[in-house]
């Protein structure tokens, strides 16, 4: 063993017992040899006497490398070297067989790697120097097995390396493939084919392994070569002879079923290629699929199967003549069954779609009225295979009951897994409707008949076809039952399935029977059927907690849409849930239920849309709304006497029971309508007022329970609503509470509350916001910084994002204000300290904040206050002292010019250029308001400071004072533009 030897082998050390720095110098000392002028020459060597399969490895790769890295720098001798050299040593030449030979019994990657370099020698070589390479191989054939085999793996490599389209080449590879591919179309390849043809002939009964990557090698090349070479009498008999003898071995024939797809899948002109598929005979190997559907032959034939049906259908769309239409029609029909067979029953290849095959097939019904019988059984077997796609495997059932993690898994994975059959589905509903609900029908009749251990798949995959289609129904064929509908939602409402306590079949049942609910619409008397379903352990009283609270929000739904309709049937469905509500209102509520809450509220809610229709008699409609608040609210009371004495561990589950109570009482109240309760039934409303006068308390005793606060402040906001202007008497309470504890978020929860009373009484709540107005200020003002937040690593905290918020929620607060004729509130005794600091504010973000909607907003508001507090372009006593020197002198400057200059503000922006526009109407309004003495600043000082000539400001003065808002801000723009060209230095902000 010589040096480089040595070398290598260290070199190509994985056992970790090499020490590192000698590994390196081994692998310094290989790359030294590699530069060397004459290390092709020591490869060769190496390769024809070296046994070390590491060395042979080594010495492959250098010459590979040294001929696609130096092939433009060898001289014609060496290139000639090259081309004798590793044509010998791939088998294929006698200088020295015996060594030759050695290489060929080797492991396959060294085989693999020699039949590399020899294609790197035809990528440069082939046609234009080495014309003859291919016929030279043919001949050398004959040696036999080993070298038959390393022909292949040359063509193998050939394809992987240059020819495949499955690889990205560049431009040149492709140029360089298209011309090796010209080459031996005309030179060879129908020599080639006639010798794959003798050796499978001769080898398929004594080495079938070595016929089998004959095929392989076949298979790649059917795509470009004259498909009659492999198309005709000879080479299709032998084909399917290895397809359908039973003695080959399954490799062999799997090989063979390769090509003929190779065949099928060649692309060509429709005309040919359906002579073609009608010329296979495909139904020959129909039979093989129904073997063992793990074999690799089953799955090859049904890969060819499935093939041929899509090139079927893909002739079918292309081909014109009548005759060829009708044999396209005649080939699908007859695979159209094995098709359906394969994609139940065997592992289908990840090549094909089913849902893009059968999508494509199925649109091709919607142009044919009526459909033929046969097409009719097809989409039976159509809607047949998209049962069995969606059906949930069995061993996942106790997951899904339980919802555990790999129960979430497998369902999330079928919810998406499911999406583009339900597609199909629909697609089939449209074609075919008849036949679609005779199937569901069918479908669910034998999931009932079956025993409950065995369907709860069957059940729920059946009641999952008729949720899904409904997508391809009208609401008006709904309504109007047509079709089977009339049959299937009467037979769904009234079925008790034997596995209904699966919570997967629950679900399904519960969301199917809400999705035809306008079908119950318009036929009333399947009413009483609806409400057992949900009221029953089918739906609310359902054993299994998932389903009891979907089911809650469902019937909450249910109840929406029916309202009036259900009026005869309160007492029955109050009746049915007393002893769900008793649960909310019960006094032993604990922690351990709360994660129920949310849907709890769903039940009350419903409750209230039932009693809360003025078609309740007001009598009932009293003694139903005081058996629930009543209850309630003294459940509250008791807790509240008891707050006091409230040990740790026993303060959370109370908590817990009052927000449980807050958000029922909250649910309930949405179906009371505010003319109901202050017009026509003020008894309902004094209830309403009562509550509110109670939850109140909860702020007094626990002021400092952020949860609470939250959820009494939610209840007021649907108290605006409800009780309307009768709600006053209890704002101001409320507010004071809120205020006293108040963190960052809930102000901004706070803020929200204020927004929606002006929204709501514009002017009426002026005495609210005088009182609150200087506590919020001075709340939020010392904690929103007034220049802008920090930016860069760690701030973007909770905390930061929270303040954010908050600032963002005050501007709305002060441009709701501003806009509903309230701006006198800050102009207040108490609100007065805080007006410099909020002008300064509203400046500032009128200028520089990195949100132009929120600039805008402030813009407004100082239009809003220019029109306010000016007393008009005459003079007279100015409302408020100072304003109209800030406006002009300072808000004017800034944001009207200063900050419209500056390279951020982006005119291609669509938010920016409405900003422009009221910053347009703002110059406007200054004028109307103040007249010459804005006109004459904003010309001499403003203008002047940002070196505007004399000839636009006289321009300007024309366009502000003429009546074209339109032309003013065309011509505004325009002047921004230009002084942005000729800007010297930079504005500063004042």
């Amino acid at each position: 063993m010589d040096d480089l030897e040595k070398a290598v082998l260290i070199s190509f050390d994985e056992t970790g017992t090499v020490d590192s720095a000698l590994k390196s110098q081994a692998v310094a000392f290989c790359q030294q040899i590699k530069e060397s002028p004459t290390v092709a020459r020591v490869c060769i060597e190496k390769l024809v006497f070296c046994k070390l399969v590491q060395v042979q490895f080594w010495c492959l790769q250098t010459v590979q490398e040294v001929i696609s890295g130096r092939y433009s720098l060898l001289s014609l001798e060496e290139k000639d070297f090259f081309r004798k050299s590793v044509f010998s040593l791939c088998g294929f030449d006698g200088i020295d067989d015996e060594n030759a030979v050695r290489l060929l019994e080797g492991p396959a990657f060294i085989k693999n790697k020699l039949a590399q370099v020899l294609v790197t020698l035809i990528y440069f070589e082939y046609p234009l120097l080495w014309s003859s390479v291919f016929v030279d191989l043919l001949p050398q054939l004959s040696k036999g097995a080993k070298v038959i085999d390393m022909f292949c793996r040359v063509l193998n490599a050939l394809d992987d390396e240059l020819i495949s389209l499955d690889y990205t080449r560049t431009a040149d590879e492709t140029v360089i493939a298209n011309r090796v591919k010209d080459a031996m179309r005309q030179q060879c390849i129908g020599q080639i084919v006639r010798v794959w043809y003798d050796i499978v002939c001769m080898y398929k009964n004594t080495d079938q392994e070595l016929c089998s990557g004959v095929l392989d090698t076949m298979r790649r090349y059917i795509s470009w070569i004259d498909i009659g070479l492999v198309m005709n009498d000879v080479f299709m008999p032998l084909l399917f002879e290895l397809i359908l003898v039973d003695g080959s071995s399954e490799q062999l024939r799997g090989a063979a079923c390769s090509c003929v797809l190779a065949v099928v899948s060649k692309r060509m002109e429709p005309q040919p290629k359906l002579n073609i598929l009608q010329g296979i005979q495909i139904g020959r190997v129909f039979g093989l699929v129904t073997g063992d559907s793990d074999s690799e032959l089953v799955s090859k034939v049904a890969a060819l199967i499935t093939g041929f049906a899509v090139e079927v259908l893909d002739c079918s769309k292309r081909v014109s003549t009548e005759d060829a239409k009708r044999v396209s029609t005649e080939l699908m029909n007859e695979v159209l069954p094995s098709v359906f067979y394969v994609m139940q029953n065997c592992e289908v290849d990840s090549t094909f779609s089913i849902v893009q095959f059968l999508s494509s097939y199925v649109a091709t019904m919607k142009s044919l009225s009526p459909l033929t019988e046969k097409q009719l059984v097809h989409v039976r077997q159509i809607l047949e295979v998209i049962r069995s796609q969606i059906r949930y495997d069995p061993a996942y059932r106790n997951n899904l009951d339980m919802l555990d993690k790999i129960g979430r898994e497998e369902e999330d994975r079928m919810f998406e897994f499911r999406k583009d059959l339900f597609v199909l589905l629909s697609s089939v509903g449209r074609a075919a409707p008849e036949v679609t609900q005779v199937f569901i029908r069918n479908a669910l009749n034998s999931a009932v008949a079956s025993s409950s251990d065995v369907n709860v798949e069957e059940v729920e995959a059946a009641l999952s076809l008729l949720h899904a289609l409904r997508e391809s129904l009208s609401d008006e064929s709904i309504r109007n039952g047509s079709g089977l509908l009339s049959e299937l939602v009467p037979m769904l409402i009234s079925t008790r399935f034997p596995c209904h306590s699966s919570r997967s079949v629950a679900l399904v049942y519960l969301e199917t029977i809400t999705r035809y609910m306008k079908f119950v619409m318009e036929n009333t008397q399947y009413i009483p059927m609806v409400l057992t379903a949900f009221l029953d352990d089918r739906g609310i009283h359902h054993q299994n907690l998932h389903v009891s609270r979907r089911a809650s929000y469902l019937f909450m739904r249910v109840v929406k849409l029916l309202k009036a309709k259900l009026v005869p049937f309160i007492e029955k469905i109050l009746q049915s849930l007393q002893d769900t509500v008793s649960q909310i209102t019960s006094m032993d509520f604990t922690s351990n239920q709360c994660s129920g809450a949310e849907d709890g509220s769903h039940i009350f809610e419903a409750i209230g849309i039932l009693i809360g229709m003025e078609d309740v008699p007001v009598e009932k409609q009293s003694e139903y709304l005081a058996s629930l608040l009543t209850p309630l609210c003294r459940q509250i009371e008791v807790l509240l006497m008891n707050a006091k004495i409230l040990n740790p561990e026993e303060s959370p589950a109370k908590v817990a029971n009052i927000q449980q109570i807050i958000m029922a009482i909250n649910a309930l109240s949405k179906g009371f309508s505010e003319r109901l309760v202050n017009a026509s039934r003020p008894a309902i409303g004094l209830m309403f007022k009562q509550t509110l006068d109670a939850l109140l308390q909860i702020l007094i005793a626990f002021p400092k329970i952020e949860p609470l606060r939250s959820k009494i402040t939610s209840f007021i906001h649907r108290m605006v609503d409800t009780l309307g202007a009768s709600v006053f008497p209890y704002i101001p309470k409320a507010l004071e509470q809120l205020l006293a504890e108040s963190e960052t978020k809930e102000m901004v929860g706070l803020l929200v509350l204020l927004n929606q009373l002006v929204c709501k009484f514009n002017t009426s709540v002026h005495g609210i916001l005088e009182e609150v107005f200087p506590t919020i200020a001075g709340r939020i003002f010392p904690i929103i910084p007034r220049n802008g937040f920090p930016s860069g690593p760690g701030t973007n905290t909770e905390e930061m994002r929270e303040l954010q918020e908050l600032q963002k929620t005050l501007y709305t607060f002060l441009h709701v204000i501003t806009t509903h004729g309230l701006s006198s509130v800050f102009l207040s005794t108490k609100s007065r300290a805080y007006l410099e600091p909020t002008m300064q504010l509203l400046l500032y973000t009128a200028c520089h904040h990195k949100d132009t909607v929120v600039r805008k907003a402030c813009v407004q508001i100082f239009i809003r206050l220019i029109k306010d507090w000016s007393v008009g372009p005459y003079g007279g006593e100015e409302k408020v002292p100072g304003f109209q020197s800030f406006v002009i002198e300072v808000f004017g400057t800034n944001c009207c010019l200063y900050s419209v200059l500056d390279k951020s503000f982006d005119f291609r922006d669509a938010n920016t250029l409405i900003l422009f526009g009221e910053i347009v109407v703002a110059q406007k309004v200054m004028y109307e308001k103040f007249g010459n003495h804005f006109l004459i600043h904003f010309v001499s000082k403003s203008f002047q400071s940002a070196h505007c000539p004399q000839d636009l400001a006289e321009q300007y003065c024309q366009k502000l004072q003429g009546a074209d808002i339109k032309a003013f801000r065309s011509f505004y723009r325009s002047l921004i533009e230009n002084l942005r060209g000729q800007q010297n230095g930079n504005l500063v902000f004042r």
